[in-house]
């Protein structure tokens, strides 16, 4: 059974910084891409950043390129999204997700983490 469990969302004030972390099991993801996700209250969920487990090439969405890295750990099967430079836009609940093997990082992704909320106060 696949599972993908995040954490690291918190409350921290604009200008600072969080890392969050998903942690993968129930299947091999050396051919996946990795998705970071967020959804703010009324809006979309939109594709913030991801990766690929197999050469580690990442996307980032305009709105955090710069500020935010995604990285990853082979051995802890662990995918981390690190957000600096954090702006109250940035508010939303925050997801992980997996693609399929040997799909770009744009999508699709067919599994998803519970999401970590992310607060960013003015």
């Amino acid at each position: 059974q696949v599972q993908l469990v995040e954490s690291g969302g918190g409350l921290v004030q604009a200008g600072g910084s969080l890392r969050l972390s998903c942690a993968a099991s129930g299947r091999t993801f050396s051919s996946s891409p990795m998705g970071w996700f967020r959804q703010a209250p009324g809006k979309e969920r939109d594709l913030v950043a991801a990766i690929r487990w197999r050469d580690g090439s990442t996307f980032y969405a305009d709105s955090v390129k710069g500020r935010f890295t995604c990285s990853r750990d082979n051995a802890k099967n662990t995918v981390y999204l690190q957000m600096n430079g954090l702006k109250p836009d940035d508010t939303a609940v925050y997801y992980c997700a997996a693609g399929p093997p040997y799909s770009g990082v744009l999508g699709p992704y067919d599994y998803w983490g519970q999401g970590t909320q992310v607060t960013v106060s003015s």
